[in-house]
């Protein structure tokens, strides 16, 4: 009988905490003039946002005039002991060592060293020589749902433990202002945010959370609705206010798809980790899929806590149901991205 691959270890990693309210006063009120500002100011405070994490916190440094050289020197600075502080902590809570490690997988958009964090950390942390090893870029939000889609596959092909680990800076790329109105800009700069979270898989059906599927769709004929481009002053951000809308034209039959193929419906559901892109996504979510008020307070509590730290998110949430006295037995991850992708991970508590 093939053995399922279990989530069994998370570790989460965030560097110094930003009060939203904080940065703006102190910075983005100044970064932005005249109609602009006022537009700002409005989306700041409807963000849902209360606090946010920043290697580069622009109350101490303004990075937004830096060129992407000095952004990806700075970005192997940082995330190297941020990446090294969420898998030592997911390997201890999983009860296994680096050197067990068959597959490590890291997924990361926001910075590009070679060689890669996959390399650099597996050596810091003592894995063995042939672990093999895998990094997914330009993925952004959903990253970690085929990331963990190919750990588990890994996993439950071989017997051996695969590791992954999602390390986002966004704060990295802050943008310059600009004289003319970039809402897109705004909302990027209101709702990002920096963490890594690492997750270890396990052979075994029992102890954590079950990869039970994962599953995807993407609408080619929304392709340009969220970009990621490569620019001379860092990454520039590119996200249509009408991703909402081509969301809400999939994510019912998707998730009803996913479930049917498992015997499952709606209401079997009792954990609900979906990707905080910002409020305006998670209230797509909760109508089209008729959901209660109270469904999506992981994913509300966890954009007001940490912001929408890309492609770590959903771990973070993941890990705020695994804390509780009564963890969730059903859960579904939903994510979303550039293609315009959506990603979900079926989920069973054993």
């Amino acid at each position: 009988m093939v053995s399922p691959a279990t989530i069994a270890g998370l570790g989460i990693a965030v560097p110094a905490q930003a009060h939203q309210d904080e940065l703006w006063r102190g910075f983005f009120a100044s970064h932005y003039s005249g109609s602009t500002r006022a537009l700002a100011e409005r989306i700041f405070a409807n963000a849902g946002v209360r606090t946010r994490h920043a290697v580069a916190n622009p109350l101490i440094e303004d990075v937004s005039g830096w060129p992407t050289e000095r952004r990806m020197q700075r970005y192997l600075i940082e995330a190297l002991p941020l990446g090294k502080e969420a898998v030592d902590r997911a390997l201890v809570d999983a009860g296994v060592s680096a050197g067990d490690i068959g597959l490590f997988a890291v997924c990361s958009c926001t910075g590009y060293v070679t060689p890669g964090l996959d390399i650099l950390l597996a050596r810091d942390m003592g894995m063995a020589s042939d672990t093999q090893r895998l990094f997914v870029g330009h993925m952004g939000c959903y990253a970690a749902m085929p990331t963990i889609g190919a750990a588990a596959d890994f996993v439950t092909a071989r017997g051996r433990p695969a590791l992954v680990l999602c390390n986002e800076l966004t704060s990295l790329h802050l943008q310059p202002a600009s004289a003319r109105v970039d809402t897109q800009q705004i909302v990027a700069h209101a709702l990002f945010s920096d963490a890594a979270a690492a997750a270890v898989l396990l052979p075994g059906g029992t102890g954590g959370y079950t990869v039970r599927e994962v599953a995807s769709v993407t609408d080619t004929s929304a392709v340009d609705h969220m970009t990621w481009d490569v620019t001379d002053l860092g990454f520039r951000m590119g996200l249509s206010p009408r991703v909402p809308q081509v969301l809400s034209m999939h994510v019912r039959r998707f998730v009803d798809d996913l479930l049917a193929r498992h015997d499952l419906t709606l209401s079997d559901v009792d954990g609900w980790a979906v990707h905080p892109g910002g409020p305006r996504i998670l209230n797509v979510v909760e109508r089209e899929l008729a959901l209660p008020a109270t469904a999506l307070g992981d994913s509300r509590a966890t954009l007001s806590e940490y912001g929408n730290c890309s492609s770590p998110t959903v771990l973070l949430i993941l890990e705020a149901m695994r804390q509780r006295t009564d963890p969730p037995k059903w859960v579904v991850a939903l994510a979303f991205g550039p293609g315009l992708t959506l990603y979900a991970t079926l989920l069973e508590h054993t």
